[in-house]
């Protein structure tokens, strides 16, 4: 019999709540200078993007897969839609979101979010170094300060002071943990940092100078633009783009989630969810948006493990433009900066440093290869780029190792072939064999040979051909019950 009160049961749970809220509170410092940046990149209202991180990250905490998991407006999704916002403005923007929300539905209710099993691990570690150089080099914005004759670099005082904070932040985050744990370390170092230049009257630039947060409640409405094949033939190409890109990263991010948590998500949940936030983001005037790695980080490394922590992060969101905008605005730059430099390095596999010397040299190519992608383009390049370097890897190596056992007996030939045939191994499958040389009888005992694909096919039936035009016989034995169904959909039989 459990004896134990509902409300003993609600103070065991108490430490998990908090550190939970405490999470969600820190990820959402994080959340407000990125979503102003990357709106402001996209040549957009700053609003529009806290609003995105408002619905989009509490959306998908609520409704997603992945609890713990953060999302928001993204960067990787505000530099595809510049071109879009330049020459058509804003209302297609809402419709492109819209849009990419619907064909991110389609694609978990598909159950198409398994496959991003298929992504090898050296991508995925390409993936992280990549977006974790990105984080690092976007920081370096903030030493830059806007005049009318352009963005030149701070120096002097501005500089010392800017870069003294940074370190005072990422000291923070670093060695309080050694301390307590009472609370996160990023929330301490930013309330910290934030108390203490507002004490000592500092000058440094604050999140207020970046954009005013305050605001009212967003407002549901279609966007407004034609209704017709025109207005389609402009929206789907950058739709498309933006869920590729916001589907890759979400679900990147997700496979990341589960290892750093050891626990199984849902992907195709995750991917029904994103896809309704970015189309109820679109409704309400938001940016699209996606799974934000260095945010996640942030709220994992802060003890957020449940949909309360994403909860608390989305709502904060809005608290801050209709209540909190005169605090938020007055937290030091530096203080993010350094949360978020901190980040980038917890971030980097820097494992994956040490191992490039001893795994195979086409993963190493396929690590090296995706980090550069990542940084000098886009994500769904670089992870393209990388999933078909590894898969001609792979097929190669897989082609090289076929080979052949050779019986000769009176009258007869056995070969015994070893290996998986498909369309890279067809060619030296062919040489494994001789036509013209061989007896008048000929079996290949298929016993530990693999018909993969319709090339493996049409390879054994060219060989046939062969023996056929050369007047000799060829059989096959000990077929597999899954080779011989192959041969027999495609009509194929031997002696």
């Amino acid at each position: 019999m459990n004896t134990a009160s509902p409300t003993r049961g609600w103070l065991a749970n108490l430490p998990g709540i908090s550190s939970n809220v405490l999470a969600g509170l820190t990820s959402s410092f994080a959340l407000v200078p990125e979503c102003i940046a990357f709106a402001l990149v996209a040549h957009l209202n700053p609003l529009m993007g806290l609003y995105g991180a408002f619905f989009i990250c509490t959306l998908t905490a609520l409704f997603g897969g992945r609890p713990g998991m953060i999302s928001g407006a993204a960067g990787s999704m505000a530099v595809v839609i510049v071109a879009l916002v330049v020459q058509y403005g804003a209302q297609y923007l809402l419709a492109t979101v819209i849009l990419s929300g619907i064909l991110m539905v389609l694609f978990g209710a598909l159950r198409l979010g398994k496959l991003i099993r298929m992504v090898p691990h050296p991508v995925m570690l390409g993936f992280v170094n990549g977006l974790a150089i990105v984080i690092a080099m976007a920081q370096l914005a903030h030493f830059r300060q806007r005049t009318p004759q352009g963005e030149p670099w701070l120096h002097g005082g501005a500089l010392l002071t800017m870069c003294g904070l940074v370190a005072l932040t990422m000291l923070i985050v670093y060695l309080l943990p050694r301390l307590t744990r009472a609370a996160p370390p990023a929330l301490v170092a930013i309330v910290g940092v934030g108390l203490f230049t507002q004490w000592l009257h500092l000058p440094t630039r604050t999140l207020g100078d970046m954009a005013h947060v305050a605001g009212s409640l967003p407002s549901l409405r279609m966007p407004d633009v034609p209704l017709d094949l025109n207005t389609l033939q402009v929206v789907l190409p950058y739709a498309v783009l933006m869920a590729t890109v916001g589907l890759l990263e979400t679900l990147l991010t997700f496979n990341l989630t589960d290892e750093i948590t050891g626990t199984r998500g849902q992907p195709n949940r995750e991917c029904l969810a994103l896809g309704a936030a970015n189309i109820a983001s679109g409704l309400f005037g938001g940016m699209g948006g996606c799974a934000m790695i260095g945010q996640t980080m942030i709220n994992l490394n802060s003890g957020g493990r449940s949909r309360l922590s994403g909860i608390v992060s989305g709502v904060m969101i809005l608290m801050y433009i209709l209540f909190l905008s005169p605090l938020i605005e007055r937290i030091p730059l530096a203080a993010l900066v350094g949360v978020m430099f901190v980040v980038a390095q917890q971030t980097f596999a820097w494992g994956s440093l040490r191992v490039l010397g001893k795994v195979p040299r086409n993963d190493a190519l396929v690590i090296v290869a995706v980090t550069i992608i990542t940084v000098f383009t886009d994500l769904a390049i670089a992870v393209l780029c990388g999933i078909v370097i590894a898969a001609l890897s792979f097929a190669w190596q897989h082609a090289r190792e076929i080979h052949a056992h050779v019986e000769d007996h009176t009258g007869d030939k056995v070969y015994l072939p070893r290996g998986t045939l498909f369309f890279a191994s067809t060619t030296r499958f062919h040489e494994l064999f001789d036509p013209a040389g061989d007896p008048c009888h000929v079996t290949i005992d298929c016993s530990q040979l693999l018909l993969a694909d319709h090339s493996a096919l049409a390879a054994l039936q060219g060989l046939y051909e062969r023996y056929r035009k050369a007047g000799k016989q060829l059989r096959m034995k000990n077929l597999s019950a899954r080779n011989r169904h192959l041969l027999s959909r495609a009509g194929i039989e031997f002696a």
